[in-house]
């Protein structure tokens, strides 16, 4: 009688666990994306290879999900359907599909985009901040994280720090840094990689080339006229730096 009571309870067990797949509630980001630019190559190739979506935030009690690509936010309302799958609704009869897949979100293929997997940020940015905060904090570390030498050009010789919440240490005439991930500064740069060097309310735009452990930043020249949209090209080289 004991055996078949501990059968059952182990029954009923199973049956709540599989019943219950996993709240989708929470900041969820784009680790293939991180995981592509971490191998030290194109940052513009691994978002075009593992996006759009950056980073998704998910409220099942609102019923809210929002996703950034780094440019703009689309905030729909979150439909729960069948045990461990959600749709997202939007404006003008769009609708994106989102399920729980061994402990990832997965934002289904559709006409709009493709498949694309999200994963739990290791450091959530703090709340009130900005959505896409957690992705950009985590491919700031992942890609420029760690100490880089100046090796040319203005304080040669000097350590760099590059920090996630997008500020400085060490490098000549600049306090803070962001990565063009999307939007304007994307279209602007082509398919270069660009950065914004800022010191103070004073910033520009930079290209940049990572090889490895190697960072070349060089002058972005615009080859646009005065009235036209800034079409930016790599100039001459400024700065090279190593990772040590």
């Amino acid at each position: 009688m004991r055996q078949l009571a501990c059968l059952l309870f182990a029954t009923a067990l199973l049956t709540g666990c599989a019943s219950q797949p996993g709240s989708p509630d929470g900041v969820w980001i784009n680790q293939p994306v991180i995981d592509a630019a971490r191998e030290g190559g194109s940052l513009r190739e691994a978002l075009l290879a593992y996006g759009p979506n950056l980073e998704w935030q998910v409220d099942s009690t609102r019923g809210l999900a929002t996703y950034s690509n780094g440019f703009e936010l689309g905030e729909g309302r979150l439909v729960a359907q069948e045990p461990g799958h959600w749709r997202v609704d939007y404006p003008g009869d769009y609708h994106e599909q989102l399920s729980l897949q061994d402990g990832h979100l997965l934002q289904q293929a559709s006409d709009n985009s493709p498949e694309q997997r999200f994963s739990k940020p290791q450091q959530a940015a703090s709340e009130g901040a900005p959505p896409g905060s957690s992705f950009e904090w985590a491919l700031y570390d992942a890609y420029l994280g760690g100490t880089w030498k100046i090796r040319e050009g203005v304080g040669e010789g000097g350590l760099v720090l590059f920090h996630p919440d997008g500020s400085l240490e060490g490098f000549p005439g600049a306090e803070r840094y962001a990565l063009c991930l999307a939007g304007d500064c994307a279209s602007m740069s082509g398919d270069h990689d660009s950065l914004w060097l800022q010191l103070g309310q004073q910033g520009n735009v930079w290209i940049f080339q990572r090889d490895g452990d190697q960072l070349r930043i060089l002058q972005a020249l615009n080859r646009a006229q005065a009235d036209e949209v800034p079409d930016f090209q790599p100039g001459p080289q400024t700065w090279l730096l190593e990772r040590d």
